[in-house]
């Protein structure tokens, strides 16, 4: 079983593995569901109390988002970490964790869609500012990517630039950069970067710009060549907007 998880993983994209390396990195559960619109007080109620009882810390803090533009919205986010895979080892059970779960939140949801699991590019990863305090950004900017075969290559030099760019820029500019680490076939969602948020005013403030700050490190006109590497890497790109859940995240 050890040697064919081996082989599954050498064929996932190398800069998942490459995230893995090291002793330490940040990795998230991340489950999407639907909820029962007419049970909302009643899955809130009992969601809050699940994670206030058995998701306040650690590895197994869990955070609540609703899901608020984009093909997904109307769903919601249910997030673990930040984890290692040896936490699944460990993970709440027992002490009444899965019979809880499973009769008074699993009957308030009407559809399970994806769990997975995202790895932190640390490296590229913009994220220092957070310092572990991510709920006074709460809201997230997603913009999912799915690579062209073959591209991996050019998708690592892509988002090397775009990680130097943005730490070149005056303010804080917090910004993270995660592989999805399993496979989903048509499913895409190979990789996706989150930009944070401190309120919606923010999108109205005219900021630095990324492209002046890109061609100042890369050479003047070099961001056509930026943009079609961009277009000949990914086949398909899309956007959602998360917002944090205070009251289902049992804050």
């Amino acid at each position: 079983m050890a040697s064919f998880l081996m082989l599954a993983m050498a064929f996932t994209y190398s800069n998942t593995i490459n995230t893995q390396e090291s002793e330490d990195y940040n990795m998230w559960e991340s489950i999407m569901f639907s909820p029962d619109n007419t049970q909302l007080k009643t899955l809130g109620e009992n969601m809050r109390k699940h994670n206030q009882t058995y998701h306040k810390e650690g590895p197994y803090n869990a955070m609540v988002y609703n899901i608020t533009s984009g093909p997904n919205a109307g769903n919601m986010i249910w997030q673990m970490g930040s984890m290692m895979f040896k936490h699944n080892d460990t993970r709440p059970e027992s002490g009444g964790h899965d019979e809880d779960w499973r009769d008074n939140v699993m009957p308030y949801i009407k559809k399970m869609h994806t769990i997975e699991y995202w790895t932190q590019d640390d490296e590229k990863s913009n994220v220092a500012m957070l310092a572990g305090d991510e709920v006074k950004h709460p809201i997230l900017f997603i913009r999912y990517f799915e690579i062209e075969e073959g591209h991996g290559y050019t998708m690592n030099n892509h988002f090397k630039q775009v990680s130097e760019t943005l730490k070149s820029m005056e303010g804080d500019n917090p910004w993270g950069l995660y592989y999805n680490d399993f496979l989903q076939g048509d499913l895409g969602r190979h990789v996706a970067t989150v930009g944070f948020y401190k309120n919606w005013a923010e999108f109205d403030e005219d900021g630095p710009s990324f492209k002046e700050a890109y061609e100042k490190l890369y050479g003047e006109n070099s961001w056509d060549s930026f943009t079609e590497t961009r277009d000949d890497t990914f086949s398909n790109r899309w956007d959602e907007i998360w917002t944090y859940n205070k009251n289902l995240s049992g804050d």
